[in-house]
């Protein structure tokens, strides 16, 4: 369906977007309700589906909750607003703030700006008695160091606010939680350019596998089994929907995280909250107060039969809708990352993936002209493929396979000058 088929529809505003692929299939959830969806973004040309989609924008300052308000009230006037919503962990309380002000149905803003804090988070899931890593905020170097020898290496220290594993890194002496503490209370904005706090936390590290545990309301919609790259960083290499795990691992896994709803004032719409299964059972890593990203839903949707993303839409349009299990395959994420900095010359291999056994979804990120670099977060990842298969190995395998003909080139390294090492 494309922009003119939806030009008679009511606008459904997306305040930005993820940029894994999730926040276009926002885009064609709402054209499929018969709504016109329209982003609202300080940068359009940050997400390579808005001109490809032909996506309706509006430039603003989205940082600015009374801008994104006002930018509503006018998509009132012209041809009416069903709803506000974002698929990005940094938008989320703002649009559920400019929801609930123009009386659209939303979720509890403030509680989601008070999960979007991790220490405040961390603080709550502890006071109601739901497992949470040993951990304090600082905002100093010496502090981190003396905080870290008080929980005891190995640590984790992560940005009070963000998302997608941005800057969170393993330490494993004072020397690393020293320089690393130093880099991440530097940083005077995040990488969508807002400020941010010169605070972090100090985490103990949880040993054990990770998974994440999809919620919509009060409901564990499944356990999803997370593949992790090397330390000391924590970036997702993929997914696979459901988790392969025993039932009681997976009833031990949700159980814990509807109590961290729960103690967070969370429960309207969609979850996402993460857990390491240690040995002494499931520890919450962090509740992030959304839909998931790293096409997940894409994989739950394949897998499962159930639509989250268009579960999502119909929330925030008010054209509520409950999902319902209704499949027991098996699906798997594979990301594309990128190995070194450059600017893009090509991307090529696409159709092949989609043409690939199991193929059910592919995205990419980027496109020639652009410059990626390395940060060790979900930044890092060019492209993904969802697949499917008789179980999570074989839907494991196909995702892999598909991700391997996809080639996203880059110009070729400058040589030194004759003579000139190194420059």
């Amino acid at each position: 369906m494309n922009g003119n088929e939806t030009a008679t529809g009511r606008w459904l505003a997306f305040v930005e977007s993820n940029t894994t692929g999730t926040g276009r299939e926002f885009c064609v959830a709402a054209r499929a309700r018969g709504l016109r969806p329209v982003l609202l973004t300080r940068d359009p040309g940050r997400y390579v589906y808005v001109e490809r989609d032909g996506i309706d924008t509006r430039v603003l300052d989205t940082g600015d909750t009374a801008a994104v308000v006002e930018c509503c009230a006018e998509l009132t006037q012209d041809g009416g607003l069903a709803g506000v919503a974002s698929s990005s962990e940094y938008f989320v309380s703002t649009a559920a703030r400019a929801a609930a002000k123009l009386g659209l149905p939303a979720a509890d803003g403030d509680a989601i700006a008070r999960c979007r804090d991790k220490a405040a988070q961390v603080l709550a899931l502890a006071a109601a008695g739901v497992p949470v890593p040993a951990s304090q905020a600082v905002t100093e170097v010496a502090d981190a160091v003396r905080a870290a020898d008080r929980i005891g290496h190995p640590v984790v220290l992560k940005p009070v606010l963000g998302s997608g594993s941005v800057g969170v890194r393993l330490c494993r002496t004072p020397a690393e939680t020293r320089s690393w503490a130093g880099e991440l209370l530097g940083r005077a904005t995040d990488e969508r350019g807002n400020p941010v706090p010169a605070r972090i936390l100090v985490q103990s590290a949880v040993e054990g596998p990770e998974f994440s545990v999809e919620t919509f309301d009060d409901a564990v919609v499944t356990v999803v089994a997370k593949r992790i790259g090397p330390r000391p960083f924590f970036v997702e290499t993929g997914h696979q929907v459901p988790a392969p795990v025993p039932g009681t691992t997976a009833a031990a896994l949700g159980d814990t995280a509807l109590r961290a709803l729960a103690a967070l004032g969370l429960g309207w719409g969609s979850a996402h909250t993460e857990l390491r299964m240690s040995p002494d059972g499931p520890v919450v890593i962090e509740v992030n107060p959304r839909l998931a990203g790293g096409m997940i839903p894409v994989a739950v949707r394949a897998a499962l039969g159930i639509d989250l993303i268009d579960a999502v839409i119909a929330r925030a349009a008010g054209q509520s809708r409950t999902p319902a299990v209704a499949g027991r395959g098996h699906a798997a994420v594979r990301f594309l990352h990128n190995e070194r900095e450059g600017r893009v010359t090509a991307v090529e291999g696409v159709e092949a993936a989609q043409a690939a056994p199991g193929v059910v979804a592919v995205a990419v990120g980027t496109a020639p002209g652009r410059t990626v670099r390395v940060t060790h977060s979900f930044q890092d990842r060019l492209g993904c493929v969802v697949a499917t298969g008789a179980d999570g190995e074989q839907a494991g395998a196909r995702a892999a396979a598909a991700a391997r003909l996809i080639r996203i080139e880059l110009e070729k390294p400058a040589k030194p000058e004759e003579g000139v090492a190194g420059r």
